[in-house]
């Protein structure tokens, strides 16, 4: 089968075709024929050798689809002929976060969806809606959960509420998408105004340019007429954080989701108490999380936002157009020849 490799060194220049054999599924286990995948900001700092020094050769990529072709003995959860997800993280199940829940995420250490077949426990995939396409599925498993988790199982988000969505990526659009579904009102910011106006036929109900509004935080907070917002999906991380505290209601909800602006940062601390303001970190989230979402999206018949796609042996140029940023969405990878 074929299989992207990460070889020798990281970096996107060491990403490479390899032949790999077809697994085979054993007691309590699947193999999955990979049909799409797609990218996430997590993938492209695990082939630069940001995201940990796992062991190489290591088939990069989380997020992936594709149909149960060999069920081992003992499996009931699936069958084959099933199409499924693989969870992001293979060991949690479901509750709150836990050490060894979160220890063994597809891309690294494990091997992840960049590839035609993948071996996996019965327990560690879900099944897909009918509706979507086999390119929408492959969006699901990292940016939809973590923006689900972030706003409806953590951020508790009802009808009224007031949504900030930090540019036009993967998490972002599902944020605002599941934020529209259940009621709330959605502020978007982006450097674009094109891309404000995509994010505008989405439903969000205020744009702001941050390029050209440098105060963006505030005006946040002014298109709530002072109030604040009531949740924010902070995925700029240190550069954004203290406008985040800006836009935030006394009281109101930070999902810290990303790091596209770096990791660390000097910030006024009295910000956080004065404002009584709740900050969360957000990794993806269990199975049964994931369960839950796909019901909703079903009953709403949301279906992703897709920038572009390429072929599984162009994942190098894939990546590369994620780092220029210039997407809106998610980038899919095309897996089944």
């Amino acid at each position: 089968m074929r299989a992207m490799e990460i070889r020798g060194s990281f970096g996107l220049e060491n990403l490479a075709l390899a032949k790999r054999d077809v697994p085979k599924a054993g007691p309590g286990q699947i193999v999955v024929k990979m049909k799409a995948a797609c990218l996430n900001y997590r993938d492209l700092a695990t082939v630069m050798g940001m995201g940990g020094q796992h062991a190489l050769p290591l088939v990069p990529l989380s997020d992936g689809v594709g149909d149960v072709v060999d069920a081992g003995e003992g499996v009931t959860r699936v069958a084959t002929g099933d199409r499924v997800c693989p969870l992001f993280f293979q060991t949690w199940m479901s509750g709150g976060p836990t050490l060894e829940g979160l220890m063994q995420p597809l891309g690294g250490p494990l091997d992840g969806c960049a590839q035609e077949y993948l071996l996996l426990s019965q327990d560690g995939v879900v099944k897909v809606p009918a509706y979507m396409s086999d390119m929408e599925a492959a969006m699901l498993p990292c940016a939809a959960l973590t923006a689900w988790r972030a706003l409806i199982v953590e951020g508790n988000l009802k009808a009224g509420d007031t949504v900030l969505v930090q540019g036009t990526g993967g998490v972002s659009m599902f944020a605002l998408q599941f934020a529209k579904a259940a009621g709330a009102s959605v502020i978007a910011t982006s450097s674009s105004d094109e891309k404000l106006e995509r994010a505008k036929a989405l439903g969000a109900d205020h744009l702001i340019n941050y390029k050209k509004t440098t105060d963006w935080g505030r005006a946040a907070r002014a298109a709530t007429g002072g109030h604040g917002v009531d949740h924010v999906v902070e995925v700029g991380g240190a550069e954004t954080l203290t406008q985040s505290l800006a836009a935030i209601r006394v009281g109101g909800h930070i999902a810290i989701i990303g790091l596209l602006s770096g990791m660390v940062k000097d910030m006024n601390v009295a910000t956080v108490f004065s404002q009584n303001a709740r900050i969360h970190g957000i990794t993806v989230g269990s199975r049964a999380q994931f369960e839950d979402m796909l019901k909703a999206m079903a009953l709403h018949e949301i279906h992703p936002v897709i920038d572009t796609t390429f072929p599984l042996e162009e994942l190098q140029a894939g990546l590369a157009h994620m780092a220029a940023g210039a997407h809106f969405g998610k980038i899919g990878i095309e897996i089944a020849s």
